[in-house]
């Protein structure tokens, strides 16, 4: 597989607290990479590198490089507003706005791309198809956002995410709140949108990592200690701490 991503000797500070440790792997395109690991180990520290989320954070420093597609995301002069709109992410717990179905995925194309309102309705039902969403809201696309189920709402973030065209999509722990009716729904989706988008996704679940993704990071201490294919590391993991994060000795 072609890689989306190069992570070159890639270290994070917070202050003077390292919680990166030199990473170095690569993230397959059009693929879904799971990042599993004990709390506290950087896992999402690392998926907020990749479009640089944690620049927000006071005292953060980052060195190394990352690779988006041969470009370096963190080189002088990065657009991080176009980083971010090509880097989509969907959090933990659903977050949408308090408008309207339309309203919300709608956002993000009416504000960077100043489409007309027939194109927007355009970019507005293939966002929610993409994410699974249309024929359960199509009648209901004014009704307020916050009324949709845990699952629907984390759907319609994701359809937000969509509805700006990114390249890659990150998850962190996005079904970690869901009930497993709507778990397994996101799953489904998330092995139909690796078809055109490149995956990135945090779990604390060894059976989800095992079920969805191509690949599989195991990180420990702010570092990575095996990313191998997802078959391979569950059935023949290279490093004992992996074996034994993997059949529940810790973490």
């Amino acid at each position: 597989m072609q890689s989306k991503y190069e992570i070159k000797d890639l270290k994070l500070y917070y202050g003077e607290f390292m919680a990166l440790k030199g990473l170095n792997f690569t993230i397959p395109e059009k693929s879904i990479t799971a990042l599993i690991g004990p709390s506290g180990c950087g896992k999402s520290t690392f998926l907020r590198t990749l479009n640089r989320m944690n620049d927000m954070i006071a005292g953060t420093r980052v060195e190394g490089d990352i690779l988006l597609a041969g470009s370096n995301i963190y080189a002088p002069g990065t657009d991080v507003e176009q980083l971010r709109k090509r880097v989509g992410m969907v959090f933990q717990q659903p977050n949408p706005f308090p408008k309207s179905i339309y309203e919300n995925v709608a956002f993000g194309p009416r504000l960077h791309l100043k489409l007309p309102r027939k194109q927007l309705d355009e970019v507005v039902e293939r966002s929610l198809r993409g994410a699974s969403l249309w024929e359960e809201v199509k009648d209901d696309l004014n009704k307020n956002a916050m009324g949709l189920s845990g699952g629907q709402q984390q759907r319609l973030c994701i359809a937000r995410a969509l509805a700006v065209d990114p390249d890659v999509l990150l998850m962190d722990e996005s079904t970690s709140a869901l009930d497993p009716i709507s778990t397994l729904k996101i799953e489904e989706l998330a092995q139909e949108l690796k078809e055109k988008y490149t995956i990135v996704m945090v779990t604390h679940n060894m059976h989800q990592a095992a079920r969805v993704s191509d690949q599989t990071v195991f990180f420990l201490n702010g570092e990575v200690i095996e990313a191998e294919q997802t078959g391979q590391l569950f059935s023949n993991p290279s490093d004992k701490r992996t074996e034994e994060y993997i059949t529940g000795r810790f973490g």
